[in-house]
């Protein structure tokens, strides 16, 4: 493999790095979205079935939103910065 293939498969890998980061930071800001409208009804519902407090629905989707963006930034994020850097380095 030349030096040429090897950078556009690089360049390749993070435009796809870059199209997964921003898919789940729109994933994410539509989570938020359905938690602002929709809280009261999803709280509804899964209160009947595991029987939790407010303030232990809120937290869960609190954590759950954190624990995606964090994801999202370790295994998107990182590699397309990390990708460009190699890719900056080597022109």
């Amino acid at each position: 493999m030349t030096k040429d293939e090897q950078n556009d498969m690089l360049d390749a890998a993070a435009g796809i790095f870059l199209r997964c980061f921003v898919l789940a930071v729109c994933l994410l800001l539509l989570w938020f979205v359905f938690f602002l409208v929709g809280a009261d009804w999803a709280y509804g519902i899964h209160s009947r079935w595991f029987g939790l407090s407010r303030l232990h629905f809120d937290l869960m989707i609190y954590y759950g939103l954190a624990f995606f963006k964090m994801a999202a930034i370790l295994f998107f994020l990182l590699p397309y910065v990390s990708i460009r850097l190699i890719l900056r380095k080597r022109r």
